[in-house]
């Protein structure tokens, strides 16, 4: 495979959502930074080298190892990304936070393994697919062996709990298999088998019940359940056209709920306005179009399957998390790609994109 110029147009949408990430972040977080630090910058600092620092380098790797070696290292890097998974429930090395234990703690480090999770999946499928001269419409050939290892990941997931994430990854999987060949009796089975665990989980959490009641009625109880998506419609719909200005928000000060984490959405569409959110949704949709124009043109099937993978993956993050700061769809938790506080998310993103502009470059 002759090697060509990465995809500009990729990249250039890649360093506007970075940029306006890192703007209505330090917006987002002086508040909070100067109430818990005594100064402004500790949050934004904080995600300038540890999340976009970071993610810059691991990106850079990704992006000049060509992106076939990962092919024959898929097993691996599921194996490590479990491993992981299994870490959080070590309690002398994990943390727990609003009942959740998702994050790994050593040292001053923190590392959310879910994150890396996302990519190690998306990278085994895809050479999992390439094994394949197609996928089979027996069920017992590809059918339960894909639903056995989404199941093994899924119950690890589940046990932190972070729905959300699981969430991302299975519609990321179901997507993959169906690009893949996978038959749509098959593909409806994956869903009546999301649906039923779905169901199961919020019986089993009466909180995930409010979730839900809250989305179909969000005037049920506004300072309870309620409470975070009134305010961020409040957010979103004091901007107006072209927003109150960067840094002149007020929802964020002390009414809207994790301003620099899920709702920074909100925040953004405060200060910017209409006009400002459309920027931002562009850049993401522009992002996603570049990133399934390669996958199209790509002629290797283990490049094709991993480009549409990771495009999907960011895409599909990003619209649930935009949808959910919208009233579209249930709260979910999960960060804005690129642009909420953490770094971990920062870093796995930056690096499966690193992947995306490495195959760019074969197209």
């Amino acid at each position: 495979m002759s090697k060509r110029k990465p995809d500009y147009i990729l990249f250039a949408a890649i360093v506007v959502i970075l940029a306006i990430g890192l703007a209505v972040l330090f917006s987002a977080s002086a508040a909070e930074s100067q109430k818990s630090f005594g100064n402004i910058y500790f949050y934004f600092r904080h995600q300038l080298i540890y999340g976009l620092g970071l993610g810059v380098f691991f990106a850079f790797i990704a992006y000049k190892i060509h992106y076939k070696k990962l092919r024959s290292l898929a097993l691996p890097i599921l194996l490590s990304a479990i491993f992981g998974l299994l870490l959080v429930f070590i309690p002398a090395i994990s943390a727990e936070a609003g009942g959740a234990r998702r994050w790994i703690n050593i040292a001053d480090f923190s590392f959310q393994p879910s994150e890396f999770a996302k990519l190690a999946f998306i990278i085994y499928l895809a050479a999992w697919f390439d094994s394949r001269p197609r996928i089979s419409r027996k069920w017992n050939t590809d059918f339960v062996p894909f639903i056995t290892v989404i199941g093994v990941l899924s119950s690890l997931i589940i046990l932190q709990p972070d729905i959300g994430t699981l969430g991302v990854i299975a519609f990321t999987a179901a997507f993959m298999y169906f690009v893949a060949g996978a038959s749509l009796g098959q593909i409806a089975m994956i869903f009546v088998l999301g649906a039923s665990l779905l169901f199961g989980l919020v019986k089993m959490a009466p909180y995930r019940m409010e979730r839900f009641r809250a989305f179909f009625d969000s005037a049920i109880d506004p300072l309870g359940i309620s409470y975070q998506i009134n305010q961020a419609l409040v957010a979103i719909g004091s901007g107006g056209l072209i927003g109150a200005g960067l840094g002149k928000g007020l929802q964020k000060v002390s009414l809207l709920p994790e301003p620099m984490k899920d709702s920074i959405f909100a925040v953004w569409s405060e200060e910017m306005g209409f006009l400002g959110a459309i920027v931002l949704i562009a850049a993401f949709l522009l992002l996603g179009l570049r990133g399934l124009r390669i996958a199209r043109k790509t002629n290797d099937r283990f490049g094709a399957y991993l480009a549409t993978g990771i495009t999907f993956w960011i895409i599909s993050q990003t619209f649930i998390n935009m949808g959910a700061m919208l009233g579209l769809i249930p709260l979910t938790g999960i960060p804005l790609p690129l642009v909420s506080y953490g770094g971990s998310s920062m870093v796995i993103t930056l690096a499966g994109l690193g992947i995306l502009l490495n195959i760019s470059k074969y197209s």
